[in-house]
């Protein structure tokens, strides 16, 4: 039976046999005794997305009290969540999205701190996942930003949309109207300003 530690872009963290791009952590949120998610969804504000492999490190999921070992379909689900790029493992992932991050807001590029307090404000609305106003038209926005459609998770790549589920992408034919911005809206300015997020191989258009 798959552990309950796979992120949709609504934040929430569910279980699936379906495999995910990249892992990631929000701190410790699991019981190791019977690898189960603890009631709270965060305990810190820095929420990362990490390399699947990294070096000859390697960990069991929710097998000991450390960070407990969340999953991603993607890059674009990650930040849809309102997550960043570790720098650790990725250091030039983090970089780009920090420059890209600065260019787009305006400003110094952030210190990690500074990025994740924003982000965090950003990303919750009274422990729920703030959905923002959309900026503009559909067809304007960014590759790999992501919408709220009703339960649907929706990715917008070259003006087209796409409906995410935890195996891939499908097309999306008759777009329902969309409730708001699943991105948060300082990530969505550093895709404006040149991020590319690693897109999962369905992601075609």
């Amino acid at each position: 039976m798959p552990l309950q530690n796979r992120v949709t872009p609504f934040g929430e963290i569910i279980a699936t046999p379906a495999r995910g791009m990249f892992t990631g952590n929000r701190g410790i949120i699991h019981d190791p005794a019977t690898r189960t998610l603890l009631k709270k969804r965060w305990s810190l504000k820095c929420w990362l997305i990490c390399q699947l492999r990294y070096k000859n490190l390697h960990r069991e999921p929710m097998a000991q009290r450390s960070w407990t070992e969340l999953f991603f379909l993607d890059e674009a689900t990650a930040l849809a969540a309102g997550h960043r790029p570790c720098f650790y493992c990725s250091r030039e992932r983090v970089e780009a999205f920090r420059a890209a991050w600065a260019e787009g807001n305006g400003g110094p590029i952030p210190a990690a701190p500074e990025l994740d307090a924003i982000l965090h404000r950003e990303r919750l609305q009274q422990r729920r996942k703030r959905i923002h106003p959309i900026p503009g038209k559909l067809s304007n926005l960014p590759d790999g930003a992501m919408l709220a459609a009703g339960e649907a998770a929706i990715l917008i790549l070259g003006g087209h949309a796409m409906r995410w589920s935890p195996a891939g992408y499908a097309p999306v034919q008759d777009l329902p109207r969309p409730d708001g911005l699943l991105t948060p809206p300082s990530t969505l300015a550093a895709l404006r300003a040149g991020y590319r997020p690693v897109l999962h191989a369905s992601a075609i258009i």
